[in-house]
C-alpha cells in the first residue's frame, strides 16, 4: 500500500475524534443521566397523561396559542373529558411554579430553547422583580 504509515494513524485519529463524545460520557458516568424535574406535590394529574405531555407539550402549547389568539377558543377538553382553561400562566404555571426546577432541567438536557419566556413570566420571577 502507498503511504500506509500515514493512512492508518490518520484513520485512528479520525475515529478517536469522531467517537470522543461517546467514550468521554461513558467514562465520566453521564450516559444514564435523565433529568428529574420537581413535580407538584399537591396535584396528581396534568391536562394529559405524563407520557403524552413529555413528548408533545410544545405542540399542545402551540395549539393552545393558536386556538386562543386566532380562533378565540379558551377551553381545552382533555382526553379524560375534563375542561381546562388554555393558559400557560393560569393552567400550567399554577402547578409548575418553579421554572428552574421544572422546565429548565429538561430544556437544558435536550439543548433546546423556547420562546415561551419572550412573553410570559414565571410567578416566582414576578415576585422577585
Amino acid at each position: 500500500m502507498y503511504d500506509k504509515s500515514k493512512i492508518i494513524p490518520g484513520l485512528l485519529i479520525f475515529l478517536g475524534l469522531v467517537t470522543y463524545p461517546f467514550w468521554h460520557n461513558s467514562v465520566s458516568g453521564k450516559t444514564g443521566y435523565i433529568p428529574k424535574p420537581k413535580l407538584p406535590v399537591d396535584k396528581k394529574e396534568c391536562v394529559e397523561p405524563k407520557a403524552y405531555i413529555r413528548v408533545n407539550h410544545k405542540d399542545l402549547l402551540d395549539d393552545w396559542k393558536t386556538s386562543v389568539i386566532r380562533k378565540g377558543r379558551r377551553t381545552y377538553v382533555a382526553g379524560n373529558k375534563k375542561h381546562y382553561t388554555m393558559s400557560l400562566t393560569r393552567t400550567c404555571m399554577s402547578c409548575h411554579t418553579d421554572r428552574a426546577e421544572f422546565c429548565d432541567q429538561c430544556h437544558k438536557y435536550a439543548g433546546v430553547t423556547n420562546k415561551c419566556w419572550d412573553c410570559h413570566m414565571y410567578p416566582k420571577e414576578l415576585k422577585k422583580g
